[in-house]
């Protein structure tokens, strides 16, 4: 992988467990020029059986100490034993994100073989039982799990979060209201949740439909500024009902503990090139919000937002958008975005990613990918579609050189059990 010079200044460096690759961890200082609208990506996969592609209920600590310290402390567990979130450095260029979101991809494949499992990336896994969900061995997750009882073991979801720091930290909250009209599209460009317990929900997107059940999520208040946020949070820590402002899971938030604006609307895309078009496009976008401002966002725009936002999740890429005009595709919604950001995507060099969404309108997302392979396996029956979709989901996740370096790691695992 080439990496640009800046960010090789920025990072720390150490070889994979198989010492073959160099990981890359970031610097805590890394969030600094702040001009560039650094960025970063965060991706949470499920952990399933290697064989059946079912997924996990007990993962064991060995298998994140190995992964963790493989990618250089960029993977840690989720709310589920089943879950495992990987997080990318801070970066500047583009080409240098897409070459280590991949990369973590596959390291993490690797090693996950190695003891009998995959990765899935997508929003929720077809077959996942949530009645069988075992939460993570975290106090955090314990306290959370204690609050949220039946809706935490329902939890069995996977989304992506895309950070992108501004030169001025307290824009975040303006720009995080000007950024609700848009939420719907990023949802719509990376639907991959289409079904639940086994069954086609009629949803492109289902996981925040179960996701919203928790407090707290959804579209943000309209707290546009730094006081009024902080006294929202400050209220709510104050009355006992959240420990700290990481307990608001919005769709959209500034970060706790980064200088940044947190998308979390998307599902995670099965495929890699969609995580990164749909990050340059977000990025692009809260650098022209940070430069050129937006109308006032009204409680008639959200209200609106919160309708698109449903639309969404229920057909994808091939939803009608409600608007003050009339019914807008989301082929046009998207183009008019292109056409308003141009100038933004061209200064931080990612015209040609952002140009990948017109791609994913025109030929499907992961949960449209799913719905076909399970079409066209349903006349073998159920199970077979089943199947024929997870295993579309995990060639997917991993592509096939990486797919081939995941069953060497497994095929290694066999021979060392064999001796």
């Amino acid at each position: 992988m080439q990496f640009d010079p800046a960010i090789l200044a920025a990072v720390k460096v150490s070889l994979s467990e198989d010492r073959d690759h160099i990981v890359i961890r970031s610097d805590r200082g890394a969030y600094s020029n702040s001009e560039s609208f650094s960025f970063g990506i965060e991706e949470e996969y499920f952990l399933a059986d290697a064989t059946s592609l079912e997924a996990a209920v007990r993962t064991p600590d060995e298998l994140f100490e190995a992964v963790n310290w493989s990618t250089g402390g960029q993977t840690s567990r989720e709310f589920l034993q089943a879950q495992l979130e990987v997080g990318t450095n801070i970066h500047s260029s583009v080409t240098d994100a897409f070459e280590e979101l991949k990369f973590l991809r596959k390291e993490v494949g690797k090693i996950a073989a190695q003891y009998g499992f995959t990765i899935m990336a997508c929003g929720t896994h077809p077959t996942a039982e949530w009645g069988e969900s075992v939460h993570s061995p975290k106090m955090r997750y314990t306290e959370m799990m204690d609050d949220l009882r039946m809706l935490g073991r329902r939890n069995m979801l996977c989304g992506m979060h895309v950070h992108v720091q501004l030169p001025n930290p307290d824009q975040r909250f303006q720009i995080m209201c000007d950024m609700i009209p848009y939420i719907p599209l990023f949802i719509a460009l990376s639907t991959s949740s289409p079904f639940w317990h086994s069954h086609e929900t009629g949803l492109k997107g289902y996981r925040l439909a179960a996701y919203d059940e928790l407090p707290r999520t959804g579209l943000p208040e309209l707290l546009c500024t730094k006081q009024h946020y902080h006294e929202f949070v400050a209220a709510l820590v104050n009355s006992g009902a959240m420990p700290d402002a990481s307990y608001i899971w919005w769709s959209i938030r500034p970060s706790m503990r980064h200088p940044t604006l947190e998308l979390r609307a998307p599902d995670c895309c099965t495929r890699v090139e969609d995580a990164i078009a749909i990050a340059c496009l977000y990025r692009a976008l809260v650098r022209h919000l940070s430069r050129n401002g937006s109308p006032e966002i009204t409680p008639l725009d959200r209200a609106i937002a919160a309708e698109n936002k449903w639309r969404a999740q229920r057909y994808g890429v091939e939803c009608p958008f409600a608007s003050k005009g009339g019914a807008i595709t989301v082929g046009d919604f998207l183009d008019r975005l292109l056409s308003l950001i141009h100038d933004d995507a061209k200064a931080l060099h990612c015209l040609g990613e952002v140009a990948r969404c017109k791609a994913i309108v025109e030929n499907g997302t992961s949960a449209d990918m799913q719905i076909e392979a399970f079409r066209e396996f349903l006349p073998a029956g159920r199970s077979a579609a089943l199947a024929a979709t997870k295993s579309w989901i995990a060639r997917t996740t991993l592509g096939e050189d990486i797919a081939a370096c995941a069953r060497s790691g497994e095929d290694s695992r066999a021979a060392s059990n064999a001796g």
